[in-house]
């Protein structure tokens, strides 16, 4: 029944953030919702309103393939969010949990390897945004050493005091970090680790929880960040995120110094911290 409501919950999200004007039906002089109302929606999507009213109360089950697409046509979902549709109307139908294998936390002895040979800011992190390990530059960038559990970078963000400062674009951080985090939720509803790590920020940060009654889902996998460190004032980075091959929840993000947002010496300080012995190669929790 979880899984149902997750998928009624994102299906009246994004209904009332579908201007009726661009959808197509006039509205009429009056409109007491925002956005559509049921009744467009699945005249748009070519089904019964009583079906999709059913979706919406998390009283239907099985919604086929083609349902699904008519929807996310009627909604104008992007990329995105269809296939956060998909994820939540498969954990509607049950999906069975993942076969045992390696744990999620496990980073091949090779990509650790790979991490030393890379001379700007490098780490693996999971999709719970996770520190499964990092060479001694992002350790310095991030400031991971010495901490007693694994680092979290979602932690951070929402419940140190510390990140507003360090995060320069903040309030797109977070919302990148939420929207994450809700398409990994679609993807694995029965992961406890991170029902745990969303309760804890939904009870920590306020920010966060305007954020997750939003229901925006989001993927990011290249851009650039601006942080306020210490050593280095504010620097900007152009960062990556590859997928290792053959784990999916895993990813290497490299940054590299953008030269044209910071100083010389700031570009050239990172280069230095990986050739600091004092500093560990990695860090593994």
């Amino acid at each position: 029944m979880a899984d149902r409501h997750e998928l009624a919950g994102f299906l009246r999200s994004r209904r009332g953030r579908v201007a009726p004007e661009n959808a197509g039906p006039s509205g009429g002089a009056r409109r007491r919702v925002a956005g559509l109302r049921r009744e467009e929606v699945a005249q748009l999507a070519g089904i019964s309103v009583e079906y999709y009213q059913r979706l919406e109360q998390g009283r239907a089950a099985h919604p086929s393939p083609e349902v699904l697409d008519a929807i996310a046509a009627a909604l104008r979902l992007d990329d995105v969010e269809r296939e956060h549709l998909r994820s939540l109307a498969l954990a509607v139908r049950e999906r069975p949990l993942p076969a045992p294998g390696s744990r999620a936390e496990d980073v091949r002895p090779d990509l650790v390897r790979m991490l030393h040979l890379i001379h700007t800011p490098a780490m693996v992190i999971d999709d719970r945004f996770g520190v499964l390990a990092a060479n001694a530059v992002a350790a310095r960038l991030f400031s991971l050493e010495g901490s007693r559990q694994r680092p979290n970078l979602a932690r951070r963000l929402f419940l140190d005091p510390a990140g507003q400062d360090f995060y320069v674009e903040w309030e797109e951080m977070a919302a990148l970090t939420a929207g994450q985090l809700r398409v990994t939720r679609g993807l694995y509803p029965r992961d406890t680790e991170l029902a745990e790590l969303i309760g804890e920020l939904h009870d920590g940060s306020e920010a966060f929880r305007g954020l997750w009654s939003a229901r925006d889902v989001s993927v990011r996998t290249h851009g650039v960040k601006s942080f306020r460190h210490p050593a280095l004032g504010t620097v900007t980075f152009a960062y990556e995120h590859f997928i290792p091959t053959g784990d999916s929840r895993q990813r290497l993000v490299v940054l590299v110094p953008v030269e044209g947002g910071t100083t010389e010496a700031a570009v050239r300080l990172p280069a230095t911290w990986a050739r600091t012995p004092d500093v560990p190669r990695t860090v593994l929790g």
